[in-house]
């Protein structure tokens, strides 16, 4: 596998960038399934490795489906988000370095599955992933959180830990409606849990630019949260579907294709946002 940076192919992109002075912690979030949430979540935490970040991916979802999608076997598994989460593991514990140079992933098992339970009657329930994301830990540019599609405990701990939140939303009739349920919950913990909380950014999924509902959601959107919506859409796209199979982000699993050009430019604009934010 090659470790040059596929974002030197767009034209957003001034890479390789430096490690940032601090850690930031992104959770990627939306109560509906099947939006391209932990697709996002693999293959732009594996686009911004490629580009000379160290990223943590915590796989939040008791489904498993990222660290699937990096490779990492249930046998390899062994201390995983729900031991963070409740057995008071520390992140260097559970981090797994996967195949891609800087990319590392704390796996999730099926114990997740029980933890929103558990959690309810723990102290600080909400403040259980920050704490730990607080302690000792190995150095990271970016923490990517892919959070299960639901605004439960396991999405509070999430967004109490997170400095700000990408928001994956498919291009589909009722996008709009879901992601003002979305918006409500993170208004509600700025004001109640995490006053830094904000919205990094929204990123269009499975945009087909043959079909006319597409191009009227990004439009709806778009005149909703002007520039808060990524310029890049992610196409649909058979490599995307294909490449978890294999356990191997779309990126690496097939560079040239539309998802992974696509993933590549989503990575050098946000790259180029957060050096706006916080000049190296």
């Amino acid at each position: 596998m090659s470790d040059t940076p596929v974002l030197l192919e767009t034209e957003t992109a001034r890479l390789p960038l430096p490690p940032r002075q601090e850690m930031r912690v992104f959770a990627v979030a939306n109560q509906k399934g099947g939006v391209g949430k932990t697709t996002t979540a693999i293959n732009l935490g594996t686009a911004l490795a490629q580009a000379g970040q160290r990223v943590l991916l915590i796989d939040f979802d008791p489904q498993g489906n990222a660290s699937t999608g990096l490779g990492i076997s249930r046998q390899a598994r062994r201390v995983t988000s729900y031991e963070v989460l409740l057995g008071g593991k520390p992140i260097a514990a559970a981090a797994v370095e996967t195949a891609i140079p800087r990319l590392s992933v704390i796996p999730a098992s099926v114990d997740m599955t029980g933890a929103e339970v558990e959690l309810v009657g723990l102290e600080r329930r909400e403040f259980r992933l920050k704490e730990a994301l607080d302690g000792p830990k190995p150095v990271y540019d970016y923490v990517l959180i892919d959070c299960p599609p639901s605004l439960g405990l396991l999405t509070l701990n999430a967004l109490v830990a997170a400095d700000a939140v990408i928001v994956p939303l498919q291009c589909e009739f009722y996008a709009l409606e879901g992601l003002s349920h979305l918006m409500r919950t993170i208004e509600r913990v700025r004001r109640a849990l995490n006053p830094r909380l904000n919205i990094a950014g929204v990123v269009l999924t499975m945009f087909d630019k043959r079909n006319n509902l597409s191009e009227m959601v990004a439009s709806d959107v778009r005149e909703h949260f002007g520039d808060k919506v990524y310029k890049t859409a992610i196409p649909r796209n058979v490599r995307l579907s294909e490449a978890p199979s294999h356990g191997l982000p779309v990126v690496t699993y097939d560079p040239k294709s539309a998802g992974a050009v696509a993933y590549g430019r989503l990575a050098g604009e946000f790259l180029k946002r957060e050096e706006a934010l916080s000049p190296r």
